[in-house]
């Protein structure tokens, strides 16, 4: 559902599971569509009211007006809680969306219960900034198809090298962005990556905070993760390992991310939401 939110644009919401449980608020990466939380939205939402959105510029949300940063981005996030009438969620973000929920917990402590950053950093360095530099190029110049293909580097070389590749991509390419405005839009979504910097924020965090790196992340590298585990106060930090230990691990291996991520937000209740 198209929703008009406080920050002056019209963001895609979706709900699922039943409204009567803790809320639980999925913030996307760079370029993702909610959809494709696929199964691991299906996993949480028999537990929680789930909330997913797309971020501005993307899918049927409108781009509104305004420079787009990772503090934006976390206003909108806010906004959205507001509009659906929750007063405080568990957060997961993915990528550039624990970035936003990094932003979120800092302005607005009060709407998170507990935070899962799966794929973070709190400031790049100059390795991941070359990765990134790198995947946001095709971008950049309209390229598309390469973009596409580079984002490959977000899976494993075990589904990279599968013979079923091909036939996964070609059902998720229809929720990549792909009209010229959306393009604009990762563009500064890349931009917004790249200008992220918490580092001296981060031990403010006072909300329990579960960092998941993977072992093949060349994305958001493990020790990106792990420096964000140390940073924020109590952090526990969950490393997966082995085949399909990706950017994308929580696709590639939906029930083991969701056997650590159920548990440590079971530990952390909030009032169930009304309405």
């Amino acid at each position: 559902m198209l929703l008009d939110v406080s920050t002056g644009t019209r963001l895609d919401v979706v709900e699922s599971g039943d409204r009567a449980n803790p809320s639980l608020l999925l913030i996307c990466g760079t370029t993702q569509h909610y959809l494709l939380w696929g199964a691991l939205a299906a996993g949480l939402a028999e537990n929680y009211h789930v909330i997913s959105y797309n971020h501005r510029g993307i899918g049927d949300s409108e781009r509104g007006t305004g420079p787009l940063s990772t503090a934006s981005m976390a206003r909108d996030a806010a906004a959205v809680l507001d509009a659906v009438g929750v007063p405080s969620a568990h957060v997961v973000g993915w990528s550039l969306g624990t970035l936003v929920a990094q932003e979120l917990v800092l302005a607005h402590p009060e709407k998170v219960a507990s935070l899962v950053l799966w794929g973070t950093y709190a400031a790049l360095d100059g390795f991941q900034a070359c990765g990134l530099t790198a995947l946001s190029y095709p971008w950049r110049t309209g390229d598309v198809q390469t973009a596409l293909t580079a984002l490959g580097l977000a899976f494993s070389p075990e589904l990279l090298n599968s013979p079923d590749f091909p036939a996964v991509m070609e059902q998720m390419l229809p929720l990549f962005p792909q009209t010229e405005a959306q393009v604009k839009v990762v563009v500064e979504q890349w931009d917004a990556d790249l200008a992220h910097n918490t580092t001296d924020r981060l031990p403010s965090i006072d909300r329990p905070t579960l960092v998941i790196a993977g072992e093949q992340d060349l994305l958001t590298p493990v020790w990106q993760c792990q420096k964000v585990a140390d940073l924020i106060p109590g952090a526990k930090f969950k490393l997966f390992t082995g085949p399909g230990s990706s950017h994308a691990l929580g696709l590639e291996r939906t029930e083991e991310f969701l056997a650590e991520v159920l548990p440590f937000l079971a530990a952390q209740p909030i009032p169930a939401t009304t309405g």
